[in-house]
């Protein structure tokens, strides 16, 4: 066996090592975490990889009306989403920073993909629930209950409306995201839902933003089992597309709508 081969399975079988990560709470505070959480569970789900070695991240949904970019090349960089229109839905942006947590990227993202109701769903339920509190003056929003984070929606005149997430520790701002006003309502709860989650998210060893905010529980993990946890979600992400696209065969059904989601570690690609 050669050296580079011996290097790729150094860790793996019954020799593999244990590693250390930790479990991070509040999760909206863990940082960007592994960008393979969201794109390799696009690929998974069918969307087209337009990206070009050494350029940004790009992905095309089935249907071409929506596009996924990762760009961290720019300042502040970070992901853009956007939706062409199409009928019965205005175009439509979203943008997140390099450090909102992939998890919450990704509960957007993984939206595009599910069947929704037509009926207008209640953005703010999801903060309800987990004991986010509101406001009304000067704008609509809600905050976490360690005050870190809050989501608004602001208007600051005719046709000028935007939906604004921001989370902050004692070093300033961690992150923001930003939606227009026409972005699919159910998309927003998705976001709310995996942002006000009470699950902490996992981070290696070296990865964990600090912040007096954070709390952290160390665990020590099998490579095995890592990649077992990335596996069933991809493969996840598979049988709803094979789902999806047979429904979409079978004479007098209703195609699904466009499929999106995630799948995990920390490289670009």
């Amino acid at each position: 066996m050669t050296k580079t081969k011996k290097k790729q399975w150094a860790g793996w079988g019954p020799g593999e090592r244990p590693e250390q990560h930790y479990l991070v709470a509040p999760r909206h505070l863990a940082g960007g975490g592994d960008l393979r959480h969201v794109t390799e569970y696009l690929r998974a789900s069918g969307w087209k990889d337009r990206s070009k070695t050494g350029g940004p991240l790009v992905f095309d949904s089935p249907d071409r009306t929506v596009r996924v970019g990762y760009d961290p090349f720019v300042q502040p960089g970070g992901w853009t989403i956007s939706g062409k229109r199409t009928p019965g839905q205005d175009a439509w942006y979203a943008t997140f920073g390099p450090r909102v947590p992939v998890e919450i990227v990704a509960g957007f993202t993984d939206a595009l993909a599910q069947p929704y109701t037509a009926h207008a769903p209640n953005v703010w339920q999801p903060l309800h629930r987990q004991g986010w509190s509101g406001q009304r003056v000067p704008h609509v929003g809600m905050s976490s209950p360690d005050g870190t984070t809050f989501l608004q929606f602001h208007q600051s005149g005719p046709g000028q409306a935007m939906w604004w997430a921001r989370a902050t520790t004692e070093y300033g701002t961690a992150w923001h995201a930003i939606f227009t006003p026409t972005t699919p309502m159910h998309l927003i709860t998705a976001f709310n839902t995996a942002l006000a989650h009470p699950d902490p998210v996992m981070r290696p060893r070296g990865h964990v933003p600090p912040s007096r905010h954070i709390r952290t529980r160390s665990v020590s993990l099998l490579p095995s089992q890592l990649s077992a946890w990335q596996q069933t979600r991809l493969t996840a992400a598979r049988a709803t597309t094979w789902a999806r696209n047979t429904t979409t065969r079978r004479p007098g059904t209703t195609p699904a709508g466009p499929r999106q989601t995630a799948g995990g570690s920390y490289a670009r690609r």
